[in-house]
């Protein structure tokens, strides 16, 4: 299990990873170079939001961020196929997207503070 501390560094690296990925990646432009950007600014938004160490207002409670981040996951997953790029690049997609989920499914629903939750 990973706790809640180790997924918010997760989480701002994931967001940062995400963001410079069409330059890291070389990916094509168009939804391909939009979708990580977006994705990527969110997922630091809604950490940001987020009850837990990392969180800076505590609005967000943790089974929720989780389940944004699965639903994320999944999009980067599906994303070369539902916005037409798979037959130019898929595999950084499938890659991070699979991270996502699977660092959505294996997170504690509960901050390591329990004094967080009480915000």
């Amino acid at each position: 299990m990973i706790n809640t501390k180790i997924h918010g560094i997760l989480d701002y690296m994931m967001g940062v990873l995400l963001i410079i990925s069409p330059w890291i990646f070389n990916l094509p432009e168009g939804a391909a170079t939009i979708l990580p950007i977006v994705l990527g600014a969110g997922t630091i938004l809604y950490s940001l939001l987020t009850v837990y160490e990392l969180g800076a207002y505590g609005l967000i409670p943790m089974p929720v961020h989780l389940t944004i981040d699965i639903l994320a996951g999944v999009l980067l997953i599906a994303a070369p196929w539902i916005f037409g790029f798979s037959d130019r690049v898929y595999l950084p997609f499938v890659i991070l997207g699979a991270i996502e989920v699977l660092a959505g499914l294996m997170t504690a629903k509960k901050p390591l503070t329990p004094e967080l939750e009480k915000r």
